[in-house]
C-alpha cells in the first residue's frame, strides 16, 4: 500500500470523488450470511475510505448510501439499513468532529424515519463548522428525483415571477440541485463489477472520470482508493478539447 500511496501525486488529486458502494449483498452470500451482514461489513470500508482521502487531502467524498429505489427492498432489510444508519452515526460523529470532517446529506430526508432524521440533524450540526474533508451523504436520494425537484423548484420561481424563463441557464438549474454547495465530482468509483451509474448524480458526473473495479464494497480498502486515483491521474481529460488544446 506504501508503494501505492508513494506514486500519488498529491498535486493532482481529484478535488471531488464520488462513490457507489455497490456488491454488499453479493459479499454476504459469498459467505454464507444474510444480506444485512454484508452492510454492516461495508460500515468498515465507509471508515477506511473516509480516512484515505482525509489523510491525502480529498477535498469532498460522496458516498451513495441509500437510493430512492432502495425503499423497494425487502422491509426487513430497509429497517436493518435504518438501524445501521443512525448506529453508524451515533458511533463516528464524535471521531468526524475531531478529525475536522464536515457532514452534509442529500435527498429525499422527509422519507427517513423521524429517528434517523433526528440522529443526521444532530450529526450535521456538531460537525457545521469543520473545515476539512467534506463529506456528502447521499441518502433516499436519485439523480432523476433531484432534477425534477429542481425543475419543479424553477418553475415556481418563475410563476411567482421572481425569475424570468430567459435568464434560465446551467447556472440557474446548478443552484437548484442539491449539490449547489460543491464542485461536481471529477473521480467516480463503482465497486462489485456493475457498469452503470444507477441514477446518481446524473447531472453532475457529465465530466467525471468513471473508475469501475470488480472489488465489492466491504472488500475496498485505501490500497483500491489509491489504485483509483492513480488511474485517474494517468487519463488526459479534455472537456470536450482536442489533447493538443489541453496540453498548451
Amino acid at each position: 500500500m506504501s508503494e501505492l500511496l508513494a506514486q500519488i501525486d498529491k498535486t493532482r488529486l481529484p478535488r471531488h470523488i464520488a462513490i457507489i458502494m455497490d456488491g454488499n449483498g453479493r459479499w454476504a452470500r459469498e459467505q454464507g450470511k444474510d444480506r444485512l451482514f454484508g452492510h454492516y461489513h461495508g460500515v468498515e470500508s465507509v471508515r477506511d475510505i473516509v480516512e484515505g482521502c482525509a489523510e491525502l487531502g480529498v477535498g469532498y467524498l460522496t458516498l451513495y448510501a441509500f437510493s430512492t429505489e432502495n425503499w423497494d427492498r425487502p422491509e426487513y432489510e430497509v429497517v436493518g439499513l435504518m438501524e445501521l444508519l443512525v448506529t453508524t452515526i451515533r458511533n463516528e460523529v464524535e471521531s468526524l468532529h475531531k478529525n475536522g470532517i464536515k457532514l452534509h446529506v442529500i435527498g429525499d430526508l422527509q422519507m427517513l424515519p423521524a429517528y434517523a432524521q433526528r440522529e443526521l440533524q444532530e450529526a450535521l450540526d456538531i460537525t457545521k463548522d469543520n473545515t476539512g474533508l467534506q463529506l456528502v451523504m447521499a441518502l433516499s436520494y436519485s439523480g432523476r428525483w433531484e432534477l425534477l425537484n429542481a425543475v419543479k423548484n424553477i418553475a415556481w420561481e418563475v410563476k411567482q415571477g421572481r425569475l424570468a424563463v430567459e435568464e434560465i441557464d446551467q447556472n440557474t438549474l446548478q443552484q437548484y440541485l442539491t449539490t449547489s454547495a460543491f464542485p461536481d465530482p471529477e473521480l467516480m468509483i463503482r465497486t462489485s463489477g456493475e457498469y452503470r451509474i444507477s441514477n446518481f448524480l446524473l447531472y453532475q458526473l457529465a465530466y467525471a472520470e468513471l473508475y469501475f473495479t470488480q472489488v465489492r464494497w466491504p472488500d475496498f480498502r485505501k490500497e483500491n482508493l489509491y489504485e483509483a486515483i492513480l488511474d485517474y491521474q494517468g487519463r488526459e481529460r479534455r472537456f470536450g478539447k482536442t489533447g493538443e488544446q489541453v496540453k498548451t
